[in-house]
């Protein structure tokens, strides 16, 4: 199946993608703007099922990579995300059947978009994520050991880069962050491609569907002044953790990611406690009062506690009202080989995972 991608989709997935990015893959806002100027110039893009793909086709995984900071500051034109792809056709000697997001987080989510409607390609309706994550190893491809090689980047000064072969998924990491932090820590990126096949086996489907969904279940339940927390808890099953406002933030750009940790404290029947919500470039654990309530895979996400938008790594500031909810991972990232690739360890931290949504 393969339909019209509706101008009034832009906005909602913007909201959903934004929740779902768990404080990364970059503000969505100013690809929403690109978005909507291309749709504004007569562009149009569709969306096609995953399942209508053939094995055979071959399929652009496209994103911006660098640290969320940096991307609100130097932007990437839609011309750079397609320059990617065609740089990537050129090296291999194969033309793209569609375009996809390696994560369906944040600004990452519309990527593809802005790449399809310069290339008038379909967008596939799945990512390899289902959510955020700062690392090339920690995809769903990955995951299933598909190959992680070749990788196309492309800067807003010109500069074009092939990484022809890496050894391993982590050594592709480090060497396009390598590059990315040469150029300024912010750029457009090709990444291996994938085939049809790879795409209906590894990819997290449906993705861009759900992220239209939850994003029309914000923007609805902010029209009929209702909850919008309470529309996202009901829409993906969610919990709610913690509830207060931001007390500090330490937050640093390094080796191409932006780290550090927000501190909240405690409102209403949270008042007296604190939280400590670690991140590199996404919130990867939260530590209510010490002790770990919430870590990766499951998806944290940090939202503002009137309009229910969500706060990004590189937006959150002292004296924001926030909400902390947790929302249930992809299957592929809780199974055991998942959780060597984007459980707590993969970031560094010394502690099992324990699903908030544990029996």
């Amino acid at each position: 199946m393969i339909r019209d991608f509706e101008a009034s989709e832009i906005d909602p997935l913007a909201v959903g993608a934004w929740i779902l990015g768990t404080g990364g893959g970059g503000s969505p806002y100013l690809a929403q703007l690109n978005l909507k100027k291309l749709y504004k110039d007569g562009k149009r893009v569709k969306l096609i099922d995953p399942n209508a793909l053939e094995d055979g086709d071959a399929v652009a995984v496209v994103s911006k990579m660098g640290a969320p900071l940096v991307g609100q500051e130097r932007l990437v034109d839609p011309a750079h995300l397609a320059r990617a792809m065609q740089l990537m056709e050129e090296y291999t000697g194969r033309k793209f059947r569609a375009v996809m997001s390696v994560e369906i987080g944040g600004g990452n989510a519309l990527s593809p978009f802005l790449a399809a409607g310069m290339l008038d390609l379909p967008v596939v309706d799945a990512d390899a994520m289902g959510r955020a994550y700062p690392e090339a190893q920690m995809t769903s491809f990955a995951i299933g050991d598909l190959p992680m090689y070749p990788l196309t980047l492309v800067d807003c000064r010109d500069n074009e880069a092939i990484v022809a072969k890496a050894a391993s998924w982590k050594w592709m990491e480090r060497i396009s962050r390598k590059i990315c932090t040469e150029v300024g820590s912010t750029s457009a990126t090709c990444k291996a491609p994938r085939t049809g096949k790879e795409v209906k086996e590894w990819g997290v489907l449906h993705t861009v569907t759900k992220a239209v969904s939850l994003g029309r279940a914000v923007l609805e339940a902010r029209a009929a002044h209702t909850d919008p927390i309470a529309a996202v808890l009901a829409h993906e099953g969610g919990k709610v953790l913690f509830r207060g406002k931001v007390a500090d933030v330490d937050r640093t750009t390094t080796g191409g990611f932006l780290r550090g940790a927000a501190i909240l404290e405690g409102l209403d029947d949270d008042r007296g406690s604190k939280v400590e919500l670690a991140f590199q470039n996404e919130w990867a654990v939260a530590f209510r009062d010490g002790q770990p309530i919430a870590m990766t895979p499951d998806l944290i996400c940090l939202l503002d506690t009137v309009s229910g938008e969500a706060i990004g790594t590189e937006t959150v500031r002292y004296g924001q009202r926030v909400t902390v909810v947790a929302l249930p991972a992809p299957a592929v990232l809780t199974s055991p080989k998942g959780l060597e690739h984007v459980g707590p360890r993969a970031f560094g931290y010394d502690l099992d995972f324990k699903s908030v949504f544990s029996a």
